[in-house]
């Protein structure tokens, strides 16, 4: 059973911390194979390191992200002219109702007040938006360097010879039965 040289990035909470691989402190950080054949904890100090790892990188799940962001961008352009275009078009009217009554365009100038306040909170979630998505464009897919990959394969072949050592001495046949004939 061959483990592959491929490795998934994933945070685990802060009570099921264990000790690095490398350096024994405690670590959220974990690194899976696909099939979750194996995992070890690891600091993300180590994943910036050359030495250690490498990131995998899929160009074209890049190209999409980027490509889709490009796309949501133009999507908020867009909405913005249009609700500007409705304000203008919403000033207009009430420049007309101005002239046949007064007392509508206090009102008005109240709601415009509150619309732009509404705008500014949009603005402040738009930014936290941004700094999440930039905390993720850390890579998450890693290879292991050649002798980090080759202790990961030795250590899981000591543990499964181990484990099929216990089982031959759990089992009364492995060992040899008295002669039962006369020598």
């Amino acid at each position: 059973m061959s483990v592959p040289n491929i490795w998934h990035h994933r945070k685990v909470a802060d009570t099921a911390a264990k000790g690095c691989e490398i350096c024994f402190k405690p670590s959220t950080s974990v690194l899976v194979t696909p099939e979750k054949q194996d995992f070890f904890y690891v600091c993300p100090a180590h994943l910036k390191d050359r030495g250690f790892c490498s990131p995998i990188i899929d160009h074209e799940a890049v190209a999409a992200k980027k490509k889709k962001k490009e796309m949501d961008e133009e999507v908020e352009r867009l909405k913005k002219e249009y609700e500007e275009k409705q304000r203008k078009k919403k000033e207009k009217e009430a420049e007309k109702e101005k002239d046949k009554d007064k007392d509508k365009d206090k009102k008005d100038d109240t709601d415009k007040s509150e619309s732009k306040e509404g705008k500014k909170e949009d603005e402040a979630t738009g930014n936290k938006e941004k700094s999440q998505l930039d905390i993720e464009e850390e890579p998450r897919v890693f290879a292991l360097q050649r002798t980090f990959y080759q202790q990961r394969l030795d250590r899981k072949r000591q543990a499964e010879m181990a484990k099929r050592n216990r089982e031959r001495l759990n089992n009364p046949n492995f060992f040899p039965s008295v002669p039962k004939g006369l020598p």
